[in-house]
Protein backbone atom coordinates (compact mmCIF):
# COMPACT_ATOMS: atom_id res chain seq x y z
CA UNK A 1 0.00 0.00 0.00
CA UNK A 2 1.49 3.41 -1.17
CA UNK A 3 2.21 6.00 1.97
CA UNK A 4 -0.63 8.36 -0.27
CA UNK A 5 -3.13 5.66 0.12
CA UNK A 6 -1.99 4.49 4.01
CA UNK A 7 -2.35 8.53 5.19
CA UNK A 8 -5.81 8.93 4.75
CA UNK A 9 -6.64 5.70 6.41
CA UNK A 10 -4.89 6.56 9.67
CA UNK A 11 -6.51 9.94 9.24
CA UNK A 12 -9.56 7.99 9.81
CA UNK A 13 -8.71 5.84 12.68
CA UNK A 14 -6.87 8.96 14.44
CA UNK A 15 -10.29 10.91 13.94
CA UNK A 16 -12.41 8.39 15.80
CA UNK A 17 -9.77 8.17 18.77
CA UNK A 18 -10.60 11.96 19.18
CA UNK A 19 -12.97 12.71 22.09
CA UNK A 20 -15.63 15.61 21.09
CA UNK A 21 -13.80 18.20 23.63
CA UNK A 22 -10.95 17.75 21.53
CA UNK A 23 -12.66 18.41 18.41
CA UNK A 24 -13.80 21.67 20.23
CA UNK A 25 -10.18 22.20 21.35
CA UNK A 26 -9.03 21.87 17.73
CA UNK A 27 -11.65 23.83 15.98
CA UNK A 28 -10.81 26.90 18.34
CA UNK A 29 -7.53 26.64 17.04
CA UNK A 30 -8.13 26.81 13.89
CA UNK A 31 -10.66 29.64 14.04
CA UNK A 32 -8.29 31.81 15.57
CA UNK A 33 -5.83 30.19 12.50
CA UNK A 34 -8.51 32.02 10.14
CA UNK A 35 -9.09 34.88 11.22
CA UNK A 36 -5.18 36.25 12.11
CA UNK A 37 -4.94 35.32 8.69
CA UNK A 38 -7.61 37.43 7.88
CA UNK A 39 -6.23 40.19 9.61
CA UNK A 40 -2.95 39.53 8.00
CA UNK A 41 -4.42 39.86 4.70
CA UNK A 42 -7.27 42.20 4.80
CA UNK A 43 -8.16 42.26 1.07
CA UNK A 44 -10.26 38.78 1.67
CA UNK A 45 -12.80 41.33 3.60
CA UNK A 46 -13.16 43.19 0.49
CA UNK A 47 -15.91 41.21 -0.82
CA UNK A 48 -18.00 40.74 2.83
CA UNK A 49 -17.57 44.76 2.73
CA UNK A 50 -18.27 45.84 -0.62
CA UNK A 51 -20.46 43.34 -1.70
CA UNK A 52 -23.56 44.80 0.54
CA UNK A 53 -22.86 48.31 -0.63
CA UNK A 54 -22.62 48.03 -4.16
CA UNK A 55 -25.70 45.67 -4.87
CA UNK A 56 -27.71 47.57 -2.39
CA UNK A 57 -27.01 50.90 -3.86
CA UNK A 58 -27.51 49.23 -7.47
CA UNK A 59 -30.45 47.84 -7.46
CA UNK A 60 -32.17 50.49 -5.16
CA UNK A 61 -30.89 53.40 -7.84
CA UNK A 62 -30.91 51.78 -10.98
CA UNK A 63 -34.08 49.58 -10.67
CA UNK A 64 -35.44 51.11 -7.69
CA UNK A 65 -38.04 53.82 -9.29
CA UNK A 66 -39.32 51.30 -11.61
CA UNK A 67 -40.07 48.11 -9.68
CA UNK A 68 -41.17 50.23 -6.78
CA UNK A 69 -43.87 51.41 -8.95
CA UNK A 70 -45.29 47.82 -10.06
CA UNK A 71 -44.94 47.30 -6.28
CA UNK A 72 -47.67 50.31 -5.77
CA UNK A 73 -45.00 52.81 -4.47
CA UNK A 74 -41.86 54.37 -5.45
CA UNK A 75 -38.11 53.73 -4.74
CA UNK A 76 -39.45 53.68 -1.00
CA UNK A 77 -41.18 50.38 -1.59
CA UNK A 78 -38.59 48.79 -3.49
CA UNK A 79 -36.59 49.62 -0.43
CA UNK A 80 -38.58 47.88 1.66
CA UNK A 81 -38.39 45.07 -0.47
CA UNK A 82 -35.14 44.62 -1.72
CA UNK A 83 -32.75 44.74 1.47
CA UNK A 84 -34.30 41.35 2.95
CA UNK A 85 -34.28 39.61 -0.63
CA UNK A 86 -30.32 40.70 -0.70
CA UNK A 87 -30.08 39.22 2.96
CA UNK A 88 -31.12 36.37 1.21
CA UNK A 89 -28.83 37.00 -1.25
CA UNK A 90 -25.99 37.44 1.37
CA UNK A 91 -25.96 33.57 2.59
CA UNK A 92 -25.30 32.35 -0.68
CA UNK A 93 -22.49 34.63 -2.20
CA UNK A 94 -20.60 34.21 1.13
CA UNK A 95 -21.05 30.40 1.24
CA UNK A 96 -19.05 30.50 -2.61
CA UNK A 97 -15.86 32.04 -0.63
CA UNK A 98 -15.92 29.09 1.50
CA UNK A 99 -15.40 26.60 -1.40
CA UNK A 100 -12.62 28.99 -3.37
CA UNK A 101 -10.98 29.71 -0.10
CA UNK A 102 -10.75 26.11 1.00
CA UNK A 103 -9.53 24.94 -2.70
CA UNK A 104 -6.56 27.35 -2.53
CA UNK A 105 -5.36 25.88 0.79
CA UNK A 106 -5.13 22.45 -0.65
CA UNK A 107 -3.28 24.11 -3.99
CA UNK A 108 -1.06 25.65 -1.40
CA UNK A 109 -0.30 22.94 0.68
CA UNK A 110 -1.80 24.23 3.51
CA UNK A 111 -4.09 21.03 4.15
CA UNK A 112 -1.31 18.62 3.78
CA UNK A 113 -0.04 20.05 6.88
CA UNK A 114 -3.55 19.61 8.57
CA UNK A 115 -3.79 16.29 7.50
CA UNK A 116 -0.42 15.26 8.71
CA UNK A 117 -1.26 16.87 12.38
CA UNK A 118 -3.44 15.07 14.73
CA UNK A 119 -6.59 16.30 14.68
CA UNK A 120 -10.08 15.88 13.63
CA UNK A 121 -10.36 15.81 10.17
CA UNK A 122 -13.85 17.38 10.91
CA UNK A 123 -12.23 20.40 12.88
CA UNK A 124 -10.83 21.46 9.45
CA UNK A 125 -14.38 22.31 8.10
CA UNK A 126 -15.89 23.38 11.07
CA UNK A 127 -13.48 25.87 11.74
CA UNK A 128 -13.59 27.09 7.74
CA UNK A 129 -17.49 27.74 8.10
CA UNK A 130 -17.26 29.11 11.33
CA UNK A 131 -15.14 31.73 10.44
CA UNK A 132 -17.29 32.28 6.58
CA UNK A 133 -20.17 32.78 9.17
CA UNK A 134 -18.68 35.52 11.09
CA UNK A 135 -17.74 37.05 7.38
CA UNK A 136 -21.73 36.57 6.94
CA UNK A 137 -22.62 38.56 9.70
CA UNK A 138 -20.14 41.08 9.21
CA UNK A 139 -21.56 41.51 5.24
CA UNK A 140 -25.44 41.28 6.56
CA UNK A 141 -24.30 44.31 9.27
CA UNK A 142 -23.21 47.00 6.45
CA UNK A 143 -26.16 45.36 4.63
CA UNK A 144 -28.52 46.73 7.17
CA UNK A 145 -26.55 49.74 7.65
CA UNK A 146 -26.85 50.79 4.27
CA UNK A 147 -29.96 50.03 3.73
CA UNK A 148 -30.72 52.20 6.57
CA UNK A 149 -29.55 54.86 4.72
CA UNK A 150 -31.07 54.23 1.88
CA UNK A 151 -34.73 54.77 3.50
CA UNK A 152 -34.94 51.13 5.11
CA UNK A 153 -37.57 51.40 7.76
CA UNK A 154 -36.72 48.80 10.86
CA UNK A 155 -39.93 48.16 12.46
CA UNK A 156 -39.89 44.80 13.89
CA UNK A 157 -36.33 44.11 16.05
CA UNK A 158 -36.95 40.66 16.98
CA UNK A 159 -37.80 39.51 13.34
CA UNK A 160 -34.78 41.28 11.95
CA UNK A 161 -32.49 39.24 14.32
CA UNK A 162 -34.73 36.20 13.42
CA UNK A 163 -34.24 36.66 9.89
CA UNK A 164 -30.61 37.16 10.31
CA UNK A 165 -30.30 33.81 12.34
CA UNK A 166 -32.79 32.22 9.29
CA UNK A 167 -30.00 33.23 6.50
CA UNK A 168 -27.24 32.16 8.60
CA UNK A 169 -28.69 28.40 8.75
CA UNK A 170 -29.56 28.30 5.36
CA UNK A 171 -26.10 29.69 4.54
CA UNK A 172 -23.99 27.67 6.68
CA UNK A 173 -25.92 25.11 4.58
CA UNK A 174 -24.75 25.80 1.73
CA UNK A 175 -21.36 26.53 2.79
CA UNK A 176 -21.24 22.37 3.17
CA UNK A 177 -21.87 22.39 -1.10
CA UNK A 178 -19.26 24.70 -2.01
CA UNK A 179 -16.50 22.92 0.66
CA UNK A 180 -17.32 19.69 -1.28
CA UNK A 181 -16.73 21.60 -4.45
CA UNK A 182 -13.28 23.09 -2.96
CA UNK A 183 -12.22 19.64 -2.82
CA UNK A 184 -12.78 18.08 -5.49
CA UNK A 185 -12.52 20.91 -7.96
CA UNK A 186 -8.68 21.42 -9.43
CA UNK A 187 -8.60 25.02 -8.67
CA UNK A 188 -10.63 27.69 -7.32
CA UNK A 189 -11.41 29.24 -10.58
CA UNK A 190 -13.03 26.06 -11.20
CA UNK A 191 -15.43 26.42 -8.19
CA UNK A 192 -16.28 30.13 -9.11
CA UNK A 193 -16.87 29.31 -11.93
CA UNK A 194 -19.29 25.78 -10.78
CA UNK A 195 -20.41 28.35 -8.15
CA UNK A 196 -21.63 31.12 -10.56
CA UNK A 197 -23.46 28.27 -12.82
CA UNK A 198 -25.66 27.54 -9.62
CA UNK A 199 -26.16 30.66 -7.89
CA UNK A 200 -27.48 32.98 -11.23
CA UNK A 201 -30.59 30.48 -12.08
CA UNK A 202 -31.23 30.21 -8.19
CA UNK A 203 -30.90 34.23 -7.14
CA UNK A 204 -32.60 35.55 -10.98
CA UNK A 205 -35.35 32.66 -10.76
CA UNK A 206 -36.35 33.56 -7.45
CA UNK A 207 -38.07 37.02 -5.30
CA UNK A 208 -35.23 38.53 -4.56
CA UNK A 209 -34.84 41.53 -6.79
CA UNK A 210 -38.67 41.67 -8.60
CA UNK A 211 -41.93 39.88 -7.66
CA UNK A 212 -42.89 36.87 -9.46
CA UNK A 213 -46.40 37.32 -10.62
CA UNK A 214 -45.17 38.51 -13.95
CA UNK A 215 -42.84 35.63 -14.25
CA UNK A 216 -43.69 32.99 -16.96
CA UNK A 217 -45.51 30.36 -15.29
CA UNK A 218 -42.95 27.90 -16.35
CA UNK A 219 -40.45 30.23 -14.01
CA UNK A 220 -43.23 31.03 -11.43
CA UNK A 221 -43.16 26.91 -10.96
CA UNK A 222 -39.67 27.08 -10.32
CA UNK A 223 -39.50 30.16 -8.20
CA UNK A 224 -42.00 28.45 -5.94
CA UNK A 225 -39.57 25.61 -4.96
CA UNK A 226 -36.78 28.11 -5.17
CA UNK A 227 -35.09 28.03 -1.22
CA UNK A 228 -33.87 31.80 -1.70
CA UNK A 229 -37.60 32.58 -2.99
CA UNK A 230 -38.73 31.07 0.62
CA UNK A 231 -35.74 33.18 2.59
CA UNK A 232 -36.53 36.16 0.85
CA UNK A 233 -39.97 36.13 1.26
CA UNK A 234 -39.98 34.56 5.25
CA UNK A 235 -37.04 37.67 6.06
CA UNK A 236 -39.91 40.10 4.76
CA UNK A 237 -42.76 38.78 6.63
CA UNK A 238 -40.30 38.65 9.72
CA UNK A 239 -38.59 42.61 9.24
CA UNK A 240 -41.40 44.53 7.57
CA UNK A 241 -44.67 41.95 8.15
CA UNK A 242 -46.52 39.22 6.28
CA UNK A 243 -46.82 35.84 6.09
CA UNK A 244 -43.88 33.86 7.34
CA UNK A 245 -44.80 30.15 8.68
CA UNK A 246 -44.94 28.67 5.41
CA UNK A 247 -41.50 29.79 3.23
CA UNK A 248 -39.59 29.24 7.13
CA UNK A 249 -40.37 26.12 7.48
CA UNK A 250 -39.64 25.51 3.79
CA UNK A 251 -36.05 26.88 4.13
CA UNK A 252 -35.24 24.86 7.42
CA UNK A 253 -36.32 21.70 5.64
CA UNK A 254 -34.05 22.67 2.80
CA UNK A 255 -31.05 23.96 5.45
CA UNK A 256 -31.57 20.69 7.00
CA UNK A 257 -32.10 18.33 4.04
CA UNK A 258 -28.40 19.67 2.48
CA UNK A 259 -26.76 19.67 5.39
CA UNK A 260 -27.90 16.21 5.97
CA UNK A 261 -26.76 14.84 2.81
CA UNK A 262 -23.50 17.20 1.95
CA UNK A 263 -21.87 17.41 5.41
CA UNK A 264 -21.09 13.34 5.26
CA UNK A 265 -19.94 14.15 1.50
CA UNK A 266 -17.49 16.73 1.94
CA UNK A 267 -16.20 15.32 5.21
CA UNK A 268 -15.55 11.98 3.18
CA UNK A 269 -14.23 14.15 0.10
CA UNK A 270 -11.71 15.75 2.58
CA UNK A 271 -10.88 12.38 4.55
CA UNK A 272 -10.07 10.38 1.67
CA UNK A 273 -8.61 13.10 -0.68
CA UNK A 274 -4.94 11.95 -1.94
Amino acid sequence: MSAATAAPAAGVRSDARISPRAHLRHTGALVRRNLLWIRQDPESMFDAVLFPVVFTLLFVYVFGGSIGQALGGGQEAYVQYIVPGLMAMMGMNMAQGVGTGFNQDFNTGVMDRFRSLPIGRGSVLFAKISVELVRMLIATTILMVVGVLVGFDITNWPGLFAAVGLSTVFGSALMWIFLTLGVVMKNAQSVQAMGFLVLMPLQFGSSIFAPTQSMPGWLQNFTEYNPLSALADSARGLMVGGPVAHDLWMVLAWSVGITAVMAPVAIHKFRTKT
